[in-house]
């Protein structure tokens, strides 16, 4: 029997299951491929890609913490986006920050991945460090880290899994993980598979002393960007698990305790399937609503144009500044105007929080949030 309350020393390094053959998972890998594909190709059709950092990569980055009982609402999180955007204040609420350090973890990795585009240890453990705002690496072996039910749960408390221990035996793990990942000669596996095992792997050796599941989630956007998959990664996976917490780590714990890699397996691509149907569903809604606001708004207001409509769908909570930037003009005065112009055409509405006013975007709040 496999005993949850030792450390995992006999963690097998990875040699990829005879997965490949599998009739399920073969018909499963192909409609998630499918899939995915027609984000990267839907990502392509927007003015600006990386305008989906305020927009997709933020509700990743607030579910994600959410599956850690790290809970922000979305009037706070996009008053601090639009805070940190224009005045580069430092946030208060630790809660916004942990959803903050995820967003940035991740695109801090996507930029690295852009120069060198090979998983490395560095880069998991910058993403660690970044996530957890610390300089240390791989947890010490002393560290007596444990997987416990929460505290919502049936007998909450509980050890369900110990993770291996011991400096070595951690990063020799670790080496191995990352060979898997970027040596497809010696590991030739299509990349979403490899994607499925090596995410279960990463959170099997449990490298650091938190901080593990949000850090190993970065890094399945990161390899689907690093193998051409992803062209920005912007997939929300994070819905998808917080959906189905409970499945997600009974099929986790029964690879380690039983082998059962076929359940996991297809329970992890058809996340990437269903989270890729509902990314799509969120790109043409954003596009549609930024071509109908355009059309429209170019019509009433003299001023408008394809660099503001841009702007005002980059984040649902802007303030004058950004607009009074894109049209190079700084008199409080003048930009007044203009955002009395832009609510009374109602392309904003204007929400007093203290003493600050924002100017919300309705529209693509109810996209982000439907």
């Amino acid at each position: 029997m496999f005993d949850r309350t030792k450390p995992y020393n006999d963690l097998p390094a990875l040699n990829f299951p005879d997965v490949e053959n599998n009739t399920r998972i073969l018909k499963k890998l192909v409609t998630a491929t499918r899939a995915l594909a027609t984000v990267n190709g839907n990502l392509n059709r927007l003015p600006n890609p990386l305008m989906l950092v305020n927009t997709l990569s933020l509700q990743e980055a607030r579910t994600s913490t959410a599956i850690e009982n790290i809970f922000t609402t979305e009037d706070e999180l996009y008053k601090a986006i639009s805070d940190s955007f224009h005045n580069k204040k430092p946030v208060q609420n630790p809660a916004i920050k942990e959803v903050l350090r995820y967003r940035e973890a991740l695109w801090a990795g996507f930029r690295t991945l852009q120069a060198n585009p090979e998983i490395t240890e560095q880069l998991i453990i910058k993403i660690f460090n970044q996530i957890k705002e610390t300089t240390s690496g791989y947890r010490p072996p002393q560290a007596k880290v444990v997987i416990k039910k929460g505290h919502s749960e049936l007998r909450p408390g509980e050890i369900v899994y110990t993770p291996p221990r011991g400096e070595k035996i951690i990063n020799n793990l670790m080496q191995n993980l990352v060979v898997f990942l970027n040596n497809d000669e010696k590991y030739p596996i299509d990349p979403l598979l490899k994607m499925c095992i090596a995410h279960y792997q990463f959170e099997a050796i449990h490298p650091f002393q938190d901080g593990n599941g949000r850090t190993g989630r970065i890094l399945n956007l990161l390899y689907l960007y690093s193998k051409g998959l992803l062209s920005q990664p912007v997939l929300y996976i994070s819905k998808y698990i917080i959906l189905n917490k409970d499945d997600y780590y009974y099929k986790l714990n029964a690879v380690t305790q039983r082998k059962s890699w076929e359940p996991w397996i297809l329970f992890m691509l058809d996340a990437i399937e269903k989270t890729s149907v509902i990314t799509n569903e969120r790109i043409n809604e954003i596009i549609d609503q930024m071509e109908l606001t355009f059309a429209y708004a170019k019509e009433k207001i003299k001023w408008y144009n394809k660099e503001i409509n841009e702007v005002i769908f980059s984040q649902p909570y802007i303030k004058p500044g950004i607009i009074g930037n894109v049209l190079h003009k700084s008199s409080r005065t003048t930009l007044t105007k203009y955002m009395n112009e832009l609510v009374e055409n109602k392309l904003l509405r204007p929400k007093k929080m203290g003493t600050t006013v924002y100017y919300l975007n309705d529209d693509l709040l109810r996209i982000l949030e439907g």
